[in-house]
C-alpha cells in the first residue's frame, strides 16, 4: 500500500536510491532454502581469502541471473545487477561489480575440475531431500544446443583431453549446419528437478549415451535417492541397453520400426479401435532382446485423429501421382506385347496405394503412310496399348493408420500389484517432465540458449549452472503449487481465474515491478507490492517475506 506523505523539506534526488527485485527475491530465497550456497562453499572452498564472493555465492549470482529472463549474456552479469538489490539477494558486501566475467570464469573452472556430474550431483541429492521428494522414478532424456565457434570440432576424439567435442550432430532445432553439445538429464517425476546432468559431444547418439549412463550413474542414483524406475523414450529400447538394465526396473517406449511391434500392433488395432473416441489398451508378456517383459499396447484417440488428417492427405497426394503415372502408361503405344508387359510390370512395382485391375493388352492396327487410306489399302503394322482399371487398396491405408494410431511401452515389471497397467501408462507419460525442463532451458529469454563461452571446459561447466537454474525454477513451482495445496488456497492465472497449480513462469511475471526504494541509505520501501503476493510469500514462508520486507 502506497502512502503520500507532505513535508517542507524536499530531499535531493541523490538521498534516493530505486532497485527492482521483481521475482529475483523467489529465486534466491528457493537457493537459500535448498542450501546451494553453504553446500557448493563445503564442495569448493575459496582458494583466495581475499576474494569478496565464495563460489557458492557466485553460482546463484548466475542462477539469478539466469533466471532474470532479461535476455542477457552470461559476461554481462555485473550489467545486469547494477539496478538490483545485490547485498540483499547475494549477501553483505556484494556489490554489483564483483559479479564480473573473471570472477565467474575462475567459478566454471573451479566447478569442471571438480567433476562436473559430481558436484551436480550432490547438490540435487541434497535438493531432493530438503523437498521431501520420493525420487521413485527418472525420466531420462537428451537435447543438444547451438555453440558459436570452431572450438574442437576438428580434433579426434582421443585427442580431446577428455573434454566433449563440440562439433555437428542430429540437431533437435533442424540447425545442422550448427556446432552443438548435447545435454542429457534424468528428472525425478514429482517436481521434474534434474538429478543427474551429463554433457556430451555434439554428435553424440541417444543409444550409446543412454547406455553409458547407466553403466556410470544408475547405480548411485538408486542408492542415494532411492530411484526404482527409469522411463525413456525408443532410443533406451534396443539389444544391448536391455541387456545393461537386467538389474533395473524400467519403462521404454517400444520403436515403431521394429517387425514385432509391428505385427502385435496389427493383431491388436481391430479390438481396441472398435470405438475411435475411446482410449484402450491392452498387456501381454513377451520376449524381446532375452529379456522377459511386459508390453501395453495403447490405442490414442488424439494420435488417431491427427494421424487420419495426416494420412488422408499423404494417400491424396500419392493417389493422384500415381493414376497420372498410369494415365500415362494408357496413352503409350508399345512395338510388341513383350515391351508393353515390361513396361506395366515396371509401373506396378511402383504403385504403393492402388492396385491395377483387368489389365488387357489391346492389339491396334495401324498404316504406316501419313494422310487417309484407301478403301482397298490393308493396315501394314500393328501397335500394343494397355487398358484396364487403377483402384485404391484400403489395406496399406487401415494398417498405416492403425501403427500411427496406436503405440507400445514396455517395462520388465511383470507384477501388476507393483505397477498397473494405468500406472505404467502414467509413468511413461511422465517423461514430459524432462522434455518441459528443455523446453525451459531453450527459451529464447533463457541465459543460454546459445553457448557462446570461449573455452570448452567453460562451456562443459556452464551446462551446470543451467540445469541448476532449471532445478531452481522446478522447485519453486513445486513449493508455490504444494504450498497453495496444504493451504486451500488459489492463485490467479492470466485470465483471473482461481488456480491451484500456476506456472513459475507465471508468478514470475506477476511479481513484476516490485521496487525497493531507499532513502537517506536507511529507510528502505517495498513498493507495488498488492495482497496477492504478500499472501503467496506468507505461505513459502518467512525467509521469503524478508526478502520483500
Amino acid at each position: 500500500m502506497a502512502a503520500h506523505v507532505e513535508t517542507g523539506i524536499m530531499l535531493a534526488p541523490s538521498n534516493y536510491q530505486s532497485q527492482v527485485i521483481k521475482h529475483l527475491g523467489l529465486v534466491a530465497g528457493m537457493v537459500d532454502e535448498l542450501g546451494l550456497v553453504e553446500r557448493i562453499d563445503q564442495l569448493l572452498p575459496k582458494d583466495e581469502e581475499r576474494r569478496t564472493l565464495s563460489h557458492g555465492q557466485v553460482v546463484k549470482a548466475m542462477i539469478i541471473n539466469g533466471l532474470g529472463f532479461n535476455q542477457r549474456a552470461l559476461y554481462l552479469s555485473s550489467r545486469f545487477f547494477q539496478d538490483k538489490p545485490v547485498a540483499r539477494l547475494i549477501g553483505e558486501g556484494i556489490e554489483a561489480d564483483h559479479i564480473n566475467d573473471d570472477v565467474q570464469g575462475r567459478t566454471l573452472d573451479t566447478i569442471y575440475g571438480y567433476g562436473l556430474e559430481r558436484f551436480y550431483a550432490q547438490l540435487s541429492v541434497q535438493a531432493a531431500v530438503r523437498l521431501g521428494l520420493t525420487c521413485r522414478t527418472g525420466h531420462l532424456d537428451s537435447t543438444s544446443f547451438h555453440v558459436d565457434g570452431e572450438y574442437n570440432s576438428q580434433l579426434p576424439a582421443d585427442e580431446t583431453g577428455g573434454l566433449i567435442t563440440i562439433t555437428k550432430g542430429y540437431s533437435r532445432d533442424h540447425r545442422p549446419d550448427l556446432n552443438q553439445v548435447v545435454l542429457q538429464l534424468i528428472c525425478e517425476h514429482q517436481a521434474g528437478i534434474p538429478l543427474l546432468m551429463k554433457p556430451l559431444s555434439g554428435n553424440s547418439a541417444d543409444k550409446t549415451g543412454f547406455r553409458e549412463t547407466i553403466k556410470t550413474h544408475i547405480g548411485q542414483l538408486q542408492q542415494d535417492v532411492g530411484l526404482r524406475y527409469l522411463v525413456a523414450d525408443s532410443a533406451l529400447y534396443c539389444h544391448e541397453s536391455l541387456q545393461e538394465m537386467r538389474d533395473i526396473l524400467w519403462i521404454s517406449r517400444v520403436p515403431e520400426t521394429l517387425s514385432l511391434a509391428k505385427d502385435m500392433i496389427q493383431q491388436a488395432a481391430p479390438m481396441l479401435m472398435v470405438n475411435p473416441d475411446e482410449q484402450t489398451m491392452m498387456s501381454l508378456c513377451t520376449h524381446y532382446g532375452e529379456i522377459r517383459q511386459r508390453w501395453l499396447i495403447v490405442y490414442s484417440p488424439e494420435a488417431y485423429q491427427r494421424s487420419r488428417q495426416t494420412l488422408n492427405k499423404q494417400f491424396r497426394q500419392q493417389s493422384q501421382t500415381e493414376l497420372k503415372a498410369f494415365e500415362s502408361l494408357c496413352k503409350q503405344a508399345f512395338a510388341c506385347e513383350t515391351d508393353a508387359r515390361h513396361a506395366l510390370d515396371k509401373l506396378q512395382k511402383k504403385l504403393k496405394i492402388t492396385e491395377l485391375l483387368d489389365m488387357t493388352l489391346v492389339e491396334e492396327f495401324r498404316h504406316s503412310k501419313p494422310g487417309r487410306p484407301g478403301k482397298e489399302v490393308q493396315p501394314d503394322r500393328h501397335i500394343i496399348r494397355i487398358t484396364g482399371t487403377l483402384a485404391t487398396r484400403l489395406l496399406p491405408y487401415q494398417q498405416k493408420l492403425a501403427r500411427k494410431s496406436c503405440f507400445i511401452v514396455a517395462t520388465n515389471q511383470l507384477d501388476q500389484d507393483e505397477l498397473s497397467d494405468a500406472e505404467l501408462l502414467q509413468t511413461y507419460q511422465d517423461q514430459q517432465k524432462v522434455e518441459r525442463g528443455f523446453r525451459f532451458l531453450k527459451d529464447p529469454q533463457f541465459m543460454a540458449s546459445t553457448l557462446f563461452l570461449k573455452s570448452v571446459k567453460r562451456v562443459m561447466a556452464l551446462t551446470v549452472i543451467m540445469t541448476l537454474c532449471l532445478l531452481v525454477y522446478a522447485a519453486l513451482e513445486y513449493r508455490i503449487r504444494k504450498a497453495l495445496r496444504e493451504a486451500k488456497e488459489t492463485f490467479p492465472n492470466q485470465l483471473g481465474q482461481p488456480v491451484t497449480k500456476p506456472t513459475a513462469r507465471w508468478v514470475f511475471q506477476f511479481f513484476a515491478g516490485i521496487h525497493i526504494l531507499t532513502v537517506d541509505q536507511m529507510q528502505v520501501l517495498v513498493l507495488n507490492m498488492n495482497d496477492l503476493q504478500w499472501k503467496l510469500l506468507r505461505l513459502l514462508g518467512k525467509p521469503y517475506e524478508q526478502l520483500y520486507s
